[in-house]
This record gives C-alpha cells, structure tokens and sequence, in this order.
C-alpha cells in the first residue's frame, strides 16, 4: 500500500520547489525564506524521513533547486529572485557553495542540470528572456564554470535541456507561441531555433521533455491552464535546424484549474501533473497511444475514491524513481506568480 506521510521542511514562508535526487533518497526544497533545505532517509526498521542540512545562500526568493547526477557526487543548483544561480556541493558532513553565476541581470526563474552523457553542463533561464548555459570543464573543480552559450528566446521564459524547450509565463494571451523549441548545431557550435509551438497561447508554468529512449522523436508535456502532451516528429534531419511536425497527442483539463508542475518517470511511461485542484494526477498511453487517467492523489496523499488500486503499484516502481512525487503548494504557487510579476 502507499502511505503519505508529512514532512516538516521547518521553512518560514512560501515553499515554490521540491526536488528528489537521482536515486528518490534525498530530497531538497527552496523557499521565499532564502533557504534551501535537504532532507534524507533514515532507516531503522522504519523509513523516517529527517532534514539533514540547510543552506541560507541567497538574498532573495529562491525559485527552484535540482541535482546533478550522481556520477558527479551530490551537487544541487539552485536559481533566486537576487538574479543569481548557485551551485553546491556536499563536503563530509555539510553542504558548500561552490560557485555563483552572475551573468543575469534580472530574476533568474529556472535551472536544470543536462543528461550525465553531455557531461557536467547546467541551463538557466531569466526573466529577460535569455537562456545560458554553463559547462565545468573540470568536475572535480565546480568553482569553475564557463558560459558557453546564451540564447535569447524574447520570451520571458523556463526551461529544460541537447534540444531545449522554452516556456513562456507571459499571461497576456492575445498571442500564440509560448513555447520555443531550440536545436544545437555541431558546425556553428550555437542553439538555433528549430521550432514554435504556436497553440500554446496561455501562461506555461512547467515544461518536461519525456526521457527519449531511442525513440524517432520527441515527446513534451506542457504545464497550462491544463495538460498538453506533443509529439515533436523530425521532417527533415539535414537541415539546420531541424523543423518538426508538432502533433497534439493529449489534452486534459481534468485539474479544472492552473497546472504549476509535469514530471516524467525515468523510462517515460507515466506523467504526473499537479494543480490547483489539490491533486496529483497519473497519465498513462495504451497500446494505442491513447492517454488516460491512471490514478489521482489528493493532496494529503490519498486515493481519491473509485481510483484504480493498482496506483500504489505505480508509485512504487517507476514513479517513486522520478521527481513524479510532486510535493502540492496551492497557496504558494498562487502567491508566487504575483510576485514574479512585480
């Protein structure tokens, strides 16, 4: 059976990002206190869920926090409203700040590692609509990073990274295309944009591309007034960059309200959304590439009733391995849009 249980993350004020760690272990939070808090298992007949460290390291807001891989030992980044990206690095018993990135010169509202294959490389994106991405030459020296790359989207933007994914929280509405599609391209060495997603017209909060498991193309969920899951297919691989047939494969507006996250499991079979409904939902495609609802948790982590049994099933093998486990802060999300809009 699943059991919830609630974590005292011992935060002062709004909480706007939880993040699991590579092996669903660990876990960190990022709050309007400034603070970033890790939280661990501990296991003693039981698992205990225990905060093990805290991390005071901006002067703002701090928007979002994620890990690296851990081929490259625990490493967190973080990104604030004090326009800064930070990175750190546990030592034997704490946590230290390794490096500060200071290129944006205004709110820096997203961060993600890249694929442990492209090595250690870390993407921000900022209110000023710029996208960076950092490479540390040298991974056992993460006081060292270099700006390898900066892509102006023109969009007030979030992001995701070798193709980027762009996503704007621009609530005006009387334009299409919030979401741009970036390419790498080996001869220039720069991302180009290859694609638009012009349907997308109403605020993005959240972008993931599914993890791409030798698949002909790619598959996005968008985070909206709903759910939207696309299928970028490639036309014509020799040009540069690659244009894509965008297909819509599902839209649902099941939450009845704004959805603030979507996250994949690691092999890309099951899609969890979390909203203003107070709940969690499971997306899942048949044989068919039909996607349906597999199962919904309200936010104290129940079942909500007549929900499919097999769920804690679910949660335990492949969405427990992801960052599916999306902690609900209806009221924080809410107050954290208005103040990125000031």
């Amino acid at each position: 059976m699943f059991v919830a249980r609630s974590i005292a993350a011992d935060h002062k004020d709004l909480i706007h990002d939880v993040s699991y760690d590579f092996h669903g272990r660990r876990m960190a939070t990022c709050s309007s206190d400034q603070s970033i808090k890790v939280s661990g298992f501990l296991t003693h007949g039981l698992l205990e869920f225990v905060c093990n460290a805290t991390d005071v390291t901006h002067s703002g807001s701090v928007w979002r926090v994620t890990w690296a891989h851990p081929e490259f030992g625990q490493v967190l980044a973080s990104c604030s409203f004090d326009r800064t990206s930070n990175d750190k690095q546990r030592g034997q018993s704490h946590w230290i700040k390794r490096t500060t990135l200071v290129d944006s010169r205004t709110s820096v509202t997203d961060v993600k590692f890249a694929p442990k294959h492209m090595g250690l490389m870390l993407t921000t994106c900022s209110a000023d609509g710029v996208v960076r991405i950092y490479e540390a030459p040298d991974v056992m020296n993460l006081s060292q990073w270099s700006l390898q790359h900066e892509i102006s989207s023109k969009l007030s933007c979030s992001s995701h990274a070798p193709m980027i994914a762009v996503g704007s929280d621009d609530s005006n509405v009387t334009y299409g295309g919030k979401v741009q599609i970036y390419e790498y391209n080996e001869v220039t060495r720069k991302y180009a944009k290859a694609e638009t997603v012009m349907t997308v017209t109403d605020a993005v909060h959240d972008i993931a591309f599914a993890p791409n498991l030798g698949r002909s193309f790619h598959v996005l969920a968008i985070a909206t007034k709903d759910v939207r899951i696309f299928k970028l297919v490639p036309l014509c691989a020799s040009s540069a960059p690659t244009k894509f047939e965008v297909q819509v494969l599902a839209q649902f507006d099941s939450h009845n309200s704004q959805v603030w996250r979507v996250s994949w499991n690691i092999t890309s079979t099951l899609l969890a959304s979390s909203g203003d409904d107070g709940c969690v939902r499971l997306w899942k495609a048949n044989y068919m590439d039909n996607w349906k609802c597999t199962g919904i948790l309200k936010g104290d982590g129940s079942l909500l009733s007549g929900q499919p049994g097999a769920l804690s099933a679910i949660l335990g093998s492949a969405a427990a391995q992801s960052n599916c486990s999306h902690v609900l802060f209806k009221k924080s999300q809410l107050e954290y849009k208005s103040l990125v809009g000031t």
